[in-house]
């Protein structure tokens, strides 16, 4: 069986056990971010979809870099580090002039590569607690597949209105 998709996206594998799993889709759906946002310019990374959003590729990979650093760096391990640019303000969608895409990327990347080494050998039911409510190690790896499936779309649609490329 193949263990990736023509474009280098790995495969889940379909026999798995649950961590296993819930790491290799959440690995594929990183990667499909990463995909969506190959080979463009810095104009068109900008570029936001339709009125009245301003959401842009740029905007969602930053995005995703906070939404990594929050889960698997402040909230499980109850750590109080600041966010990837510097506010919670915008989520991260919030694009400044002198930042693009490569140094994007590089700290999404670098994000996700803290979040493995910060999960590995926890346990699943391992518990984090925020906001008054615990969330488990397998919750937070299930709500990123969410989040990244869930923004996957957007970006998605996004890459459509700039050059017409669609699936995947």
């Amino acid at each position: 069986m193949e263990t990736a998709l023509p474009d280098g996206r790995p495969i889940p594998p379909p026999g798995a056990d649950e961590r296993d799993m819930l790491e290799a889709w959440l690995a594929f759906h990183r990667a499909t971010l990463a995909l969506k946002c190959a080979g463009l310019d810095d104009h068109q990374v900008r570029t936001p979809s339709v009125k009245p959003s301003g959401m842009t590729l740029l905007g969602l990979v930053q995005h995703m870099a906070e939404v990594e650093r929050n889960w698997l760096q402040r909230v499980l391990p109850g750590s109080d580090i600041p966010p990837v640019y510097g506010t919670w303000e915008g989520d991260g969608f919030t694009l400044v002039p002198e930042r693009g895409m490569e140094q994007v990327l590089a700290d999404w990347r670098a994000e996700i590569a803290r979040g493995q080494e910060a999960i590995k050998g926890v346990s699943l039911d391992t518990c984090a607690r925020t906001a008054g409510q615990e969330f488990s190690l397998r919750w937070i790896l299930i709500h990123l597949i969410e989040e990244y499936a869930r923004h996957n779309g957007h970006a998605d649609l996004l890459r459509e209105c700039i050059d017409g490329t669609t699936g995947a």
